[in-house]
């Protein structure tokens, strides 16, 4: 084999990076040469391309193998595997697809698939999945996400779209030039911005704060730690109870109405409701003034704090910007209405450097200056069954099929599932109580996972079906928040018997019959070159111009130019809301809104109020469970996604995740730097390393996310995976979001001899004489 060294363009959700070869091996990922930040994770892309851990051969779990869908569910975990061919592989999966289809019908399949498997358009497991069931008669589909999907559903009834909390808010090119005050409720921590859906040839929020700084920004930072604060940002500080945003804020323009500065002519022209938001803010509903004063009991935030922060946020020109985490919390819908209440109270709402905004450093783009052109796409098809259930709930439809729920103003019951198809995601990772799921992961009759590693779901799978990396295969990617589209170049020959889902897709389609409609006659390059060509015609429609895409892919990348001046998000209503009316029933700002006031929602009223979460440190339960955990995203990896990566293990403590814990909560159980400690409440505990931090506030812990599941039983997880612990409950029946960060747990000191970390391995596996 040649010695050769080689490089290629390639791209990931943490950055766009040239892979480097030689003699067949990954050796490195040098960054794209325009990336002002790269990611630390790209170094720990060669040892997991080449790692043990992957799934080398197609693989059946043993008791499947011998009693099919009669077989018992509860032994995911714990069964050996078989290797088999590619041809018995195949035709097991599609045995059990004709089978469900024909005795259950296509909504008796669950194509559960989550989105970040590759930042590549054609070879994005999700858009494959969806497209090959959908060819084939259609099957159970989820709405939402975990990561915003409270506002996916709360904005439009509010602002007529949630375009906002996927970045497309007022661009930092207007906030350097025009915004005073900056508040960051939830904060800014630069760790999120690494990552973008679709990748990212550039990561600017760093220069983007020093530039705004330099400017003369004032940065307040509403969170429960001061590591929420970036580096080089000498912001003010204002610890606050976890999930208890909307209370200050409310507070915050009730003093602005008792003062008499709110803008009430704004209220008036571009927004409707606010009388009836005005009546509860002065206690006319509920005999409950919101003031200052009120706020104190509830966020632990002096009164005083809260009262100057509105009076000085009326005074100048302010930018209201909440972070994704403050919607994945019980009745996370009502910070994020509260900040546009507030926003539009101070009248800054469609002004360069103001407003509200949503997901800055929550992920990479948010705010960046770009042109509103196409990116690269996929189409998964239509749908036929037209079978949905919220993302979260996949729990709840597992345990109680048949079971009605409330979504959104409509009605649903949940299918009955006999099989799950995943591809390119590990709800080990994703899903809140851990532990629940797994009983309810033991019901199904069959589960099939395209995977490239032996993780937690494959671990946990019938049929296993080792699937190639982005490095083993020809794509083309790009986010709709970053400037450049890349050329994705394959590096690689596949390693093992793996093939891409691409591929795998079209084999099975080929045995149901319907290879013609899931391919429409294109292979890999084909595929790549229509993608391509397609958004380059969007792009010369609009006006501007696109290469050839040989010229293309020969370069690599192509950028798209910055816009002439500043997005300002909004500008236009607010200087004709009568010729640019906002996609709500009114045309306008809805701080009440009569279609949420129809569907009857105890948990969702029609304007912005404070509800009290289930878990949070004022209620009943912190007498027993006297910490709140949150959950933040892992600096080291994504999502679970390179856990057993060199950046990963390197922020590990002792080989298990760290948690952070405030010294006076440590004192008081006895905890030391590095102890390993027990987490703990009603819904399971998990092992972690004590990492005493004096910038997170008293009562509060943080543990991040993203630690393989590695739990014998529900009775301790070994490697910190804080979702044994979050609570499984929808947002509220508007739009069914994930409560991950409303969760509260005890800790101690473990005081038994300490458990060996489980190495991460390859499950016993049969060698069969028939693996191909």
């Amino acid at each position: 084999m040649s010695k050769q060294i080689r490089r290629f363009p390639s791209l990931s959700h943490w950055g766009a990076f040239t892979a480097v070869t030689q003699g067949g091996r990954l050796i490195d990922c040098e960054p794209f040469a325009h990336d002002s930040a790269p990611s630390d994770i790209l170094r720990s892309m060669p040892a997991m391309v080449h790692s043990p851990l992957r799934v080398d051969r197609p693989a059946i779990r043993k008791g499947w193998l011998r009693d099919r869908h009669l077989s018992d569910g509860s032994e995911r975990g714990h069964d050996d595997y078989v290797e088999v061919s590619w041809d018995e592989a195949l035709a097991a999966v599609h045995s059990e697809l004709q089978r469900v289809r024909a005795a259950h019908g296509s909504e008796a399949i669950f194509g559960g698939s989550y989105g970040w498997s590759s930042a590549g358009r054609l070879h994005h497991a999700r858009t494959q999945t969806h497209r090959f069931l959908n060819a084939g008669g259609g099957f159970t589909n989820q709405a939402g996400n975990y990561s915003w999907g409270t506002a996916q559903f709360l904005l439009p009834h509010v602002i007529g779209t949630y375009t906002p909390v996927t970045g497309r808010v007022t661009d930092w090119n207007s906030v350097t030039g025009h915004t005073r005050l900056l508040i960051a409720f939830g904060g800014m921590p630069l760790r999120n911005t690494q990552i973008t859906s679709g990748g990212a040839g550039d990561h600017p929020l760093r220069g983007q704060l020093e530039r705004a700084v330099a400017a003369g920004i004032e940065f307040v930072v509403i969170s429960p730690t001061r590591g929420d604060v970036p580096p080089g940002v000498q912001a003010r500080w204002i610890p606050i109870r976890p999930n208890t945003d909307a209370a200050l804020m409310l507070a915050m323009i009730q003093t602005l109405v008792a003062d008499g500065i709110h803008d009430e002519e704004f209220l008036q022209v571009h927004c409707i409701g606010f009388p009836a938001l005005r009546d509860y803010l002065e206690g006319k509903t509920d005999g409950i003034p919101k003031t200052p004063e009120w706020a104190q009991t509830i966020c632990d935030v002096p009164a005083e704090t809260i009262r100057a922060l509105a009076r000085q946020a009326r005074n100048v020109r302010t930018m209201i910007t909440c972070a994704w985490s403050l919607q994945r919390a019980h009745r996370g819908e009502q910070p994020y209405w509260a900040s546009i209440a507030l926003a539009a109270a101070l009248g800054h709402i469609g002004l360069p450097g103001g407003g509200f905004a949503f997901g800055h450093a929550s992920m990479n783009g948010a705010g960046n200056p770009r042109m509103e052109i196409a990116g690269p796409a996929m189409e998964s098809g239509r749908n036929p069954t037209g079978s949905v259930i919220p993302v979260a709930r996949v729990t709840d439809m597992l345990l109680h099929p048949g079971q009605h729920y409330e979504f959104n103003g409509r009605e649903g019951a949940y299918p009955d599932i006999k099989m799950v198809y995943w591809a390119g995601g590990n709800p080990f990772h994703h899903q809140q109580d851990l532990n629940r799921f797994s009983r309810a992961w033991s019901r199904p009759q069959t589960i099939v996972a395209h995977e490239i590693w032996w993780t937690p779901m494959a671990r946990r799978s019938d049929i296993v079906l080792p699937a190639t990396t982005t490095l083993e295969r020809n794509d083309i990617g790009g986010s709709t928040r970053d400037r450049h589209v890349f050329a994705m170049h394959q590096a690689l020959a596949p390693i093992g018997s793996s093939r891409n889902d691409f591929d795998i897709y079209r084999e099975l389609a080929a045995l149901g019959g319907y290879e013609q409609s899931f391919t429409e006659g294109r292979g890999e390059m084909e595929w790549i070159r229509h993608i391509f060509e397609s958004m380059a015609r969007a792009w010369r429609g609009s006006g501007h111009t696109a290469p050839d895409f040989d010229a293309f892919w020969n370069r690599g990348f192509v950028e798209i130019p910055e816009p002439e001046r500043p997005f300002v998000l909004f500008e236009e209503f607010r200087r004709d809301p009568e010729a640019n009316p906002l996609r709500t029933p009114s045309g306008r700002i809805e701080l009440y809104s009569e279609k949420i006031a129809g569907f009857g929602y105890a948990d969702c009223p029609p304007h912005p109020t404070w509800l009290t979460p289930e878990e949070w440190l004022g209620s009943p339960k912190a007498a027993r469970w006297p910490l709140h955990l949150l959950t933040p995203q892992p600096a080291g990896k994504l999502h679970s996604q390179m856990d057993g990566g060199q950046a990963s293990v390197d922020l590990k403590i002792n080989g298990r995740e760290a948690l952070r814990i405030s010294p006076p909560d440590a004192k008081a159980r006895r905890i030391g730097q590095h102890d390993l400690v027990k987490v703990y409440n009603d819904r399971g505990a998990c092992l972690a390393t004590a990492l005493i931090d004096a910038d997170l506030k008293p009562g509060v812990v943080a543990l991040p996310t993203g630690a393989w599941f590695d739990s014998v039983d529900e009775s301790l997880e070994l490697h910190g995976n804080p979702n044994v612990l979050t609570i499984d409950v929808g947002t509220s029946r508007l739009t069914q979001g994930s409560s991950a960060q409303s969760a509260l747990v005890e800790v101690v000191r473990w005081e038994e001899a300490a458990p060996l970390v489980q190495a991460l391995e390859v499950p016993a596996i049969v060698r069969s004489g028939s693996a191909a």
